[in-house]
């Protein structure tokens, strides 16, 4: 009898963030990504809830890169019992220590301050782990080079390697090959595939030939804007210069303000923005900023980003901040001004403490510069929210809000079919995961035509006999 291979999606199944898929060859289980739901409530306590899988029957989890929806969740697993082996590329080995003490940190901060204001439902209220659960986690971390293929289980029958992905430093595609009763299934998962022609990082690497793709589809139904990234903002920032306002930036620590800082000096250098401070304000992003240079080689950098051979990413005119006493120093400050500080979409850290003090006057300008998930406060002013809720008080926002469009580390839905296309031979079956539910239906719809694949769009536990659909 042939041993089963199946494939269950325990998140980012129509939805965006969560990304857990559990692929099984038999007795051997792999976890591909860890992450954390965001976004609406009832997302979030799902992360409460555990996962609908046994923690410990693990064997080996696979991590294609360090963005808290697809390693988030990693603390909380060490803390049900988690001990398989963490496997990741060298630069997401080093970033994930960042990432997930920071996430902890961050918990215990709001659960600290929730119940010293005594807004929290829950009496006392928790983080959903600890630092020392994030400890727990870093512990089991592999590195693993790009290209390496690692055998999985003790037959040598399942086998994976991790492929440049282009979306963040040490993001990866990941290749998996299994063997089963004399036959090869070729299985590749996407991660986050990155944008093509873009500053700061490479274009992803294209994709090997497989059976099943596990692909992502956040922005599955849109184009990316073909507008630059100058003639969005030109206005709006010179407006906000002209009346001495502050620019507030939230930003992904990781990729999005190194690329966000390396546009606006650029675009000063040239004359195209008036010179103006650039505060970097996340203790993340400037740690992160290290571990970049760490890592410069032209196999994680885009050789754009050098000049006479060495990296020129946060020049002169950026302030980097990492203290609490030195965040607090900004609120003295006038504008103009631009303040870049994580978290992303609003979600939480030092970002809510900037919105909280300058979003209530018109002069000044919040520049959301990625994607919104539902239910995040960016996402409700993104959508003309006249105020958002931080700290468990309604806050006003009067200053004007706008997104713009091209900075997406995502590879939106031209850019996914021409990864697709890269393939010598199409996928014979493609899920579509990591997408809202319109975009996967969208994709999918161009998936069939262009390249005759049967595709699935999972939802949230559904598990698939992957010899049955080959």
């Amino acid at each position: 009898m042939s041993e089963r291979v199946t494939l269950a999606f325990h998140g980012a199944a129509g939805t965006v963030t969560g990304s857990k898929h559990l692929l099984a060859v038999g007795d051997t289980r792999l976890l591909l990504d860890a992450g954390m739901f965001q976004g609406e409530k009832e997302l979030r306590l799902l992360n409460w809830r555990g996962p609908a899988f046994d923690v410990r029957s693990i064997d080996h989890v696979l991590l294609s890169h360090t963005h808290i929806d697809h390693i988030g969740y990693l603390p909380r697993l060490a803390k049900l019992g988690l001990r398989a082996p963490v496997h990741c590329t060298p630069a997401a080995y080093a970033l994930a220590e960042l990432m997930l003490l920071d996430a902890a940190k961050i918990q215990e901060q709001d659960a600290r301050y929730a119940n010293r204001k005594g807004f929290s439902k829950h009496r006392p209220a928790l983080p959903l782990y600890t630092t020392g659960d994030a400890r727990k986690a870093l512990s089991l971390r592999r590195r693993r080079p790009y290209g390496e293929w690692m055998s999985l289980d003790r037959r040598g029958r399942v086998r994976a390697r991790f492929l440049n992905a282009g979306h963040i430093l040490g993001s990866a595609f990941i290749e998996v090959r299994v063997n089963v009763d004399g036959r090869e299934i070729r299985i590749v998962y996407s991660g986050d595939i990155g944008r093509f022609e873009t500053p700061l990082h490479l274009d992803p690497e294209s994709l090997p030939p497989c059976d099943i793709l596990i692909l992502e589809s956040t922005y599955g139904n849109r184009r990316h804007s073909r507008v630059s990234v100058l003639e969005q903002i030109r206005r709006p920032l010179q407006r906000t210069f002209r009346q001495g306002g502050t620019v507030l930036i939230p930003a992904f620590a990781v990729g999005r303000s190194q690329l966000i800082t390396l546009i606006l000096r650029r675009l000063m250098r040239a004359g195209q923005l008036p010179e103006v401070p650039i505060h970097i304000d996340s203790p993340m992003a400037v740690d992160a900023t290290r571990i970049y240079s760490r890592f410069l080689n032209r196999e994680n950098i885009d050789p754009d980003v050098f000049e006479d051979g060495r990296l020129h990413l946060f020049p002169n005119k950026v302030s980097l901040h990492q203290s609490v006493v030195e965040s607090k120093r900004l609120n003295a400050l006038p504008g103009p001004r631009i303040i870049i500080s994580s978290s992303g979409m609003l979600a939480g850290g030092r970002v809510l403490h900037h919105l909280k003090r300058l979003g209530g006057a018109p002069r000044n300008l919040l520049l959301l510069a990625g994607y919104q998930a539902p239910g995040t406060r960016g996402r409700s002013l993104v959508e003309g929210a006249p105020s958002v809720k931080i700290h468990g008080e309604h806050v006003p926002i009067r200053a004007r809000v706008i997104a713009i469009d091209g900075l997406s580390g995502h590879a939106d839905r031209d850019e996914l079919l021409r990864w697709v296309r890269s393939a010598p031979e199409p996928p014979r079956v493609a899920f579509l995961v990591h997408g809202e539910p319109e975009a996967a239906k969208t994709l999918s719809r161009l998936l069939r035509p262009c390249f005759n694949i049967e595709t699935r769009i999972p939802g949230l536990g559904d598990e698939y006999d992957l010899l049955s659909l080959l």
